[in-house]
């Protein structure tokens, strides 16, 4: 996986306000430090409402979420109709398990973007409001009884760049020991 994958980007979305979803773009830019441009949730500290009513001054550890086109399949199989841009991530991913990586993985997209991988996506109760049920098919428990998230990673932007679906996208994993992702 270190650099040779064959992982590409499905589709790219953004939005300037706040809205469930995005709409998918041509292409969209990431900015260093800061996130997608233009997005409601770009920016060096928090954006999420939730996250900036406990405390604004918190750094933005999601300023670029992303999905594996992957979950898509695997909600479709329960019944559910999702496509790039509706759980509200910036970049929608193919042929890689995005869930696997360690927290610090730099993925390359493009020619020039990398994004640091900073933790999990914390599905909310929103999901349920795009489509009922849903939020049960990516959020469940182990055979341990731990919870598992599905629903895509976050990551800050660690060099900008044009993005756009149909770009590749090469995994650089952190120095060992890996630390699995946590919510963030």
């Amino acid at each position: 996986m270190n650099g040779t994958t064959t992982a590409q980007v499905a589709a790219v979305s953004s939005n300037g306000e706040y809205s469930f979803t995005k709409p998918n773009r041509e292409s969209i830019t990431l900015l260093t430090g800061l996130g997608v441009e233009g997005d409601v949730h770009a920016g060096v500290t928090v954006k999420h409402r939730s996250r900036v009513a406990q405390d604004p001054t918190q750094p933005n550890l999601r300023q670029v979420h992303l999905i594996h086109r992957e979950l898509f399949d695997e909600v479709a199989r329960a019944g559910f109709s999702v496509a790039p841009g509706q759980l509200g991530e910036n970049v929608t991913t193919e042929g890689i398990d995005l869930l696997a990586l360690p927290t610090g993985t730099l993925l390359g997209i493009g020619e020039q973007a990398v994004v640091e991988v900073t933790g999990l996506r914390n599905p909310c109760p929103q999901i349920n409001a795009f489509q009922d049920g849903l939020l049960k098919q990516v959020v469940g428990r182990d055979e341990e009884g731990r919870v598992v998230r599905k629903a895509g990673i976050m990551g800050v932007v660690h060099r900008g760049g044009t993005v756009r679906p149909g770009d590749t996208i090469t995994v650089t994993l952190p120095p060992l020991p890996h630390i699995p992702l946590e919510r963030v």
